[in-house]
């Protein structure tokens, strides 16, 4: 089990550990309201797309308990929910499984939107641990893997999707050290990865993100473990800006480079990852990491939160039903 807990249903409210913050201090979000929520998502306060579809599920439990709730009140939450985030298919899947809910009964129960929201929590968790499990089998010697991002417990319901099979491998005594990118613009490797290994015990060696290629050169990566926000049906990936670099050097060094993502993940109206609409942020994002940036005028910032990682890059996704291997095909 992992120290770390991102959500917390309380008397009525959803708190919410405001990940902007970490390391530095450990504040909590009261949500009363959706849209609370949905600010909370917007601005990466909560953020992993198995965690973002959990929030806004319970976002919608939150709407159904508002005085004077209807229906038309609470689908009208499901769509700004909806608006929150582009990119990641676990928030769509999750605001779909609580509209059917929704209109499934002939009458609004908030009591049955909550037991839904907390049944999609209950099985990310026991995803995770499953996704662990089979990811372990992949190991046969004890090795030093890589990371991108966060994916651990701050981005999922239960100890992580990458980082949960890291996590297990750690205490199993397969993995004996984590390398995890800094994961620039935002740095939720550098900030949230090396905190999550730091609660719970896990060595952890922190780069930056242009030292993958002499990392990988030096012979020190035996495999790399990323997650996902959306896979199409080819098994196309998209996960944080700068994946695709890493899965390219993996591939150029011989290195198994593993997905691992529940199937909330899995987008199967997308034949390809050509099809994912990848989302851009404030440029602030990138002005902020060099001081003095915002002074100079006339220059550009693009900021594509994600991309995507072709499936000729990818040795195998892992999801709570097993270890899928090329040519991959997510129709169903």
């Amino acid at each position: 089990m992992s120290k770390v807990i991102p959500l917390k249903w309380k008397a009525g409210e959803l708190l919410i550990l405001d990940q902007r913050l970490i390391p530095r201090e450990e504040k909590w979000i009261s949500a009363r309201t959706h849209e609370t929520v949905a600010r909370a998502i917007e601005s990466l306060a909560v953020r992993g797309a198995p965690v973002i579809g959990i929030a806004a599920a319970y976002g919608v439990a939150l709407a159904a308990a508002r005085p004077r709730a209807s229906r038309s009140s609470v689908l009208a939450a499901i769509d700004r929910l909806r608006k929150t985030r582009p990119t990641g298919y676990n928030l769509f899947w999750a605001l779909e499984r609580m509209k059917d809910r929704v209109e499934s009964k002939n009458s609004l129960s908030a009591t049955a939107l909550l037991s839904e929201a907390k049944a999609i929590h209950r099985e990310d968790a026991l995803a995770c641990d499953a996704m662990a499990d089979a990811g372990l089998t992949l190991i046969e010697n004890v090795e030093s893997v890589l990371t991108y991002c966060n994916t651990g417990a701050l981005a999922t319901g239960g100890i992580g999707t990458a980082l949960g099979v890291i996590r297990r491998g750690v205490r199993t005594g397969k993995i004996c050290e984590v390398f995890a990118c800094e994961t620039r613009p935002v740095g939720q490797g550098a900030r949230l990865t090396v905190w999550e290994c730091v609660q719970d015990k896990i060595p952890v060696t922190l780069i930056c993100d242009n030292m993958v290629a002499s990392l990988m050169a030096s012979g020190r990566v035996d495999r790399v473990f990323t997650g996902a926000d959306r896979i199409a049906r080819n098994g196309d990936t998209s996960n944080k800006i700068g994946t695709r670099g890493v899965a390219s050097l993996a591939a150029l060094h011989g290195i198994p480079f593993h997905v691992v993502a529940p199937s909330s993940t899995f987008d199967p109206a997308l034949a390809s990852g050509e099809e994912i609409q990848i989302e851009e942020r404030d440029p602030a994002e990138v002005t902020k990491c060099t001081p003095g940036l915002t002074e100079l005028k006339r220059v550009s910032i693009w900021n594509p939160a994600f991309d995507v990682t072709p499936a000729d890059f990818i040795h195998s996704i892992i999801t709570e039903r097993g270890v899928h291997r090329p040519p991959f095909d997510f129709a169903r």
